[in-house]
């Protein structure tokens, strides 16, 4: 039996996403994920514990935050204060993070791979709650402990490319595939297995992108496409035939808000990374990738749309039966 999860963009009141939280732990979801978009969304973890408080099965986590806004330590004793105030439902989603979190407080993605690495191991490493020290690249550790967390805490990674992905299988507990263009998903599946293989260990596969069942779903996943083409791989970018000026001219829009740079984006681009038809027909679609990829998850991305508990309630009698 898959588990089902959401993932939420904190983009509106903490009140209302927290109330859609508990919705989804009612609806069978077991997992909660939370968006951290830096200064674009309500803070992250101010919104996972609100989360955590008001529900009592569902693991909460971000979904996902990235090793630069904050320092690893920081971050890892956000996750363990978290654990504690949930009774041990915590876990830790992590990725390079993208143009609409980083853009706007003047960072870059440097490094991405060496980063990530630091902040999977010295989180590890907290986890256990030994005293650490670390000398890295990025980040640094002298005798530091967390004496409060739990040592099996989960650690997710979400990435999309294949130096990201065998990182996972080798240092994660479970890997994300997040919107992955669908021609490269079996690649990337076989990639992820063959590290973890490799390196003697097992990692869990996840799966996550929106389920389309109405014309008008399409347009609330638009304004969320555009971070995610800009940043996608140059061959992806070419498979859809997204040119340099066309990503370019959406990039510049961003700068006006999603909805304006959402403008840009055309359906040909969007259609590839999602799940799309009939509630009948999404249902088949997924049952052949779970089938086949042997997802151990199916994570739901959550979006401002007009009626958020109603799309709630329909995806999930998708998975019904």
């Amino acid at each position: 039996m898959i588990e089902l999860g959401v993932n939420l963009i904190p983009d509106t009141d903490i009140d209302s996403i927290v109330t859609l939280a508990a919705e989804a732990e009612q609806l069978g979801f077991s997992r909660c994920r939370v968006y951290d978009e830096g200064l674009v969304t309500r803070d992250v973890h101010v919104v996972m514990s609100a989360i955590a408080s008001a529900t009592e099965r569902m693991t909460v986590g971000p979904g996902i935050t990235n090793p630069y806004t904050r320092h690893p330590a920081q971050t890892a004793a956000a996750i363990a204060s978290l654990d504690e105030l949930s009774g041990g439902r915590a876990s830790l989603g992590i990725g390079a993070g993208g143009s609409l979190t980083l853009d706007p407080i003047g960072l870059r993605r440097v490094r991405a791979l060496r980063a990530i690495r630091e902040t999977i191991e010295i989180s590890r490493a907290l986890f256990s709650g030994e005293r650490v020290s670390y000398d890295g690249d990025f980040a640094a550790l002298h005798d530091a402990q967390l004496d409060y967390a739990r040592h099996d805490i989960e650690i997710w990674l979400a990435g999309r490319g294949p130096k990201v992905l065998q990182l996972g299988a080798e240092l994660a507990d479970g890997v994300m595939l997040d919107f992955l263009h669908e021609d490269v998903l079996a690649d990337a599946v076989a990639s992820i297995e063959q590290a973890a293989s490799s390196a003697g260990r097992r990692c869990e596969l996840g799966y996550s992108t929106v389920v389309v069942t109405e014309d008008d779903d399409l347009e609330f996943v638009r304004p969320h496409m555009t971070y995610r083409l800009v940043d996608a791989p140059p061959a992806i970018k070419q498979r859809i035939g997204l040119g340099d000026d066309d990503a370019a001219r959406i990039r510049s829009a961003m700068s006006g808000g999603l909805e304006a740079a959402a403008e840009h984006v055309r359906d040909e681009w969007v259609l590839p990374f999602i799940i799309h038809g009939s509630r009948s027909e999404c249902r088949r679609q997924l049952d052949r990738l779970i089938d086949r990829h042997g997802f151990s998850e199916f994570v739901l991305p959550m979006f401002d749309m007009p009626d958020p508990s109603s799309y709630l309630r329909r995806v999930a009698t998708t998975f019904e039966g």
